[in-house]
């Protein structure tokens, strides 16, 4: 997407204090732990997954004006080992999404509109997760998708793990809503999805736990975290997301211990956050960290970005943007 002026704003008065932070460098062996893409064509990084056959692979996309391609990156280094095109697709217009679903099965969501309502569909890609990882061409199958109640901008696709559902977040920054798909999507008709729960964030991106039970939403300035509850969502508390110049991207680890967050523009950094509550984790970590407060302890890098929260609190209070909301503001 392109940035808001309010958004853009923020970004430049937090570099001072993000430069500040230690950062994970590309090629450091921290893998999971967090990394820098490094490849020039990377430069509007807009999603994140990780991925299911290649461990320490992430997969991401550009934001608009790039073309029909997905590229994977190693975490160890920070490098593409791979750029995928994607055929039997038309041109796609605005990538804000990428997740993958059962059966390794990678869904691509060109579901961005910059003006809030100006297309009057949008599409999903689905192609199979490459065996083997290097630069090639994979048929993508072009799913057509519509609302119930009207065209919607939105940047947050994600699959769930256990039966395969498609499910968006539209973008609106006074909270959006989780919007299901069918059970099964079409190839030929118009796939119509429907609002099923608010969402207290202006979301742009979203990742569920590998078991399905958690669903993490973040936004440029703070996220959340939900109980999966068979689809009738229920907040459980803040996320500790990293500030970012511009925050795009989130996904979970393979092994769902942890949050990679990203973000876009060039060299862009990935940051690596302890899920909260171990939902999915292989091996849950005792000091899990969400957001100070009465949603949970501070995670251990907090101290760092006193600073940059500092930043970020000072802007938000200056402009008066509401990015979370409280729990009581909305009902699932």
């Amino acid at each position: 997407m392109r940035p808001r002026s309010l958004a853009l704003l923020a970004g430049v008065l937090l570099t001072g204090a993000l430069a500040a932070a230690p950062a994970s460098a590309a090629g450091d062996g921290t893998g999971d732990k967090g990394f820098t893409i490094t490849d020039p064509r990377i430069a509007e990084s807009s999603g994140l997954a990780a991925s299911h056959l290649h461990p320490g692979v992430y997969w991401t996309h550009n934001d608009s004006g790039d073309g029909p391609y997905i590229y994977a990156v190693d975490s160890a280094t920070g490098k593409t080992v791979a750029r995928i095109t994607l055929s039997g697709v038309g041109r796609p217009r605005d990538v804000e999404a990428i997740s993958i679903g059962p059966d390794n099965q990678i869904y691509v969501g060109d579901i961005g509109d910059n003006l809030d309502g100006s297309w009057p569909y949008v599409w999903i890609y689905k192609l199979p997760e490459p065996k083997k990882l290097g630069d090639q061409t994979v048929r993508a199958t072009q799913y057509v998708v519509k609302y119930s109640n009207g065209a919607r901008n939105a940047e947050s696709l994600v699959v769930q793990p256990k039966t395969g559902r498609v499910y968006i977040i539209d973008k609106k920054e006074d909270g959006g809503h989780l919007y299901e798909g069918p059970a099964t999507l079409s190839p030929t008709g118009t796939n119509i999805f429907r609002p099923v729960a608010s969402v207290d964030l202006w979301a742009t991106d979203a990742a569920f736990s590998p078991d399905g039970k958690q669903l993490a939403v973040r936004g440029y300035f703070g996220g959340i975290y939900y109980d999966w509850n068979g689809g009738k969502i229920k907040r459980e508390g803040r996320l500790d997301v990293p500030l970012q110049k511009q925050g795009e991207s989130v996904t979970y680890s393979a092994d769902g211990t942890k949050l990679l967050y990203g973000s876009e523009g060039a060299d862009s950094p990935v940051q690596a956050e302890d899920v909260p509550g171990g939902s999915g984790a292989s091996s849950p970590s005792a000091g899990s960290g969400s957001a100070a407060g009465s949603d949970g302890g501070s995670s251990p890098s907090a101290g760092a970005k006193v600073g940059a929260v500092a930043v970020g609190v000072a802007v938000l209070a200056l402009f008066g943007l509401r990015r979370l909301r409280r729990p009581s503001a909305r009902r699932h």
